[in-house]
């Protein structure tokens, strides 16, 4: 059984509060449900059909008839469930999501950058190719923490998170169904910080992720409830040890660096991300059960924030219709250009610059495998003649 440490207030679910915002076309309202109150409320008009954003684009002309709102219920919303490492967020998180009818994300990788979209892993080149191009994920980071390539791996890992925000935001406001993700672009930095402690990366390099960080974040809309699973360092420690994960015994890990990781969380994070979300905080150190914090989730009133100047769900107060279809639109449509806000120009610190000499000796490597002598959406599986295969909307490279 869990026992609630923390919690934002809470009040009786009210269905019938209207909307308070002058000039209101639609404000995003009612209280999520578990799937025990679902099964006992009368069943609910269907839902239009989803839309189908991953392979086409949400236009000014299909918002007319197709309207965003309209796709929404009591649990349109969204979850982050945030802890430190080991905490079992993916188990939790998983369960959640379904005992809610969400969506789950789990939590991004390297996979993300290294799994290119004709399946190849970037990773087999790396025997081939220069030190300084091979490719740098979270193994190698726990084993290896203060390798020059450790700074451009959490930019990268921020950017996977920040990718897979806007695939979650675009996901709710085409289906209307609620999303889980576990951590978010905005807890991301408690992992930067924590490098910095220890010095496994420079301040320089600190100093371009907030660069990014501050060109990025403000585009996405913040998350309706965070759930903070908390556990004790050193319970932490003995969870990684229980996992047996070869990697996690490294140089990383260590009882300073998860410390810190935990500091940056409840004093910087959690204090941040309650202006903006409602917070649920769990001692985690022993387990907890998922219907129980399904039934503290209900008695969330996400409805009492009507006021204009109140920062609380601002994100998701949106006045009319068409601000709903501008969000969605750039979700849906417009990914790549917000992905193209990480192209910040700094030539300034060395470890998150490659020599053109590496990189050339990399891309003549990756070219020469014959997966990529086409094109992204082009093949030749048939061994003679060159088929089309359906261009994907937009395709992110490292």
């Amino acid at each position: 059984m869990t026992s609630l440490m923390k919690t934002a207030v809470v009040k009786v679910v009210n269905t019938s509060q209207g909307c308070k915002i002058a000039a209101c076309t639609f404000v995003q309202h009612r209280n999520i449900a578990g799937k025990a109150l679902r099964d006992s409320m009368p069943k609910p008009p269907p839902k239009p059909a989803p839309f189908d954003y991953v392979n086409k684009d949400y236009t000014v002309l299909r918002s007319f008839f197709d309207r965003t709102t309209h796709r929404f219920d009591q649990n349109s919303k969204v979850i982050v469930v945030e802890g430190p490492v080991a905490a079992g967020k993916t188990k939790f998180a998983s369960e959640l999501a379904q005992d809610l009818g969400m969506k789950h994300f789990p939590e991004p990788t390297m996979d993300f950058h290294y799994i290119r979209p004709n399946g190849v892993d970037l990773r087999i080149f790396d025997k081939d190719i220069p030190e300084d191009v091979r490719t740098f994920d979270h193994k190698d980071f726990n084993n290896c923490p203060n390798h020059r390539l450790a700074g451009n791996f959490q930019i990268m890992m921020f950017t996977a998170r920040y990718s897979q925000y806007i695939d979650a935001l675009a996901h709710l406001l085409n289906t209307g169904d609620g999303v889980v993700l576990e951590r978010s672009p905005w807890s991301d930095f408690v992992f930067l910080e924590a490098m910095v402690s220890q010095n496994y990366i420079s301040k320089n390099v600190k100093s371009v992720y907030y660069e990014l960080r501050n060109a990025t974040i403000e585009e996405l809309m913040r998350p309706h409830l965070v759930i903070y699973l908390d556990l004790p360092v050193a319970r932490v420690q003995e969870k990684i040890k229980a996992r047996s994960l070869p990697y996690e015994t490294g140089k990383a890990l260590t009882v300073p660096y998860l410390t810190e990781m935990e500091r940056q969380y409840k004093n910087k994070y959690l204090r941040d991300i309650s202006t903006h979300a409602e917070l649920l905080v769990y001692d985690w150190t022993g387990g907890g059960e998922v219907e129980v914090v399904v039934e503290d989730i209900e008695r969330l009133d996400f409805d009492k924030y009507t006021e204009r100047e109140e920062p609380k769900m601002k994100d998701w107060r949106l006045p009319r219709e068409v601000d709903w279809a501008d969000q969605r639109m750039l979700y849906t449509n417009q990914k790549h250009v917000l992905m193209n806000l990480f192209a910040i120009p700094r030539v300034d610190v060395p470890e998150l610059i490659t020599s053109a000499d590496d990189a050339y000796v990399r891309d003549q490597a990756i070219a020469a495998h014959p997966d990529f002598q086409y094109e992204v959406g082009y093949n030749s599986k048939d061994g003679n003649t060159l088929l089309k295969n359906k261009m994907p909307k937009y395709t992110e490279y490292i």
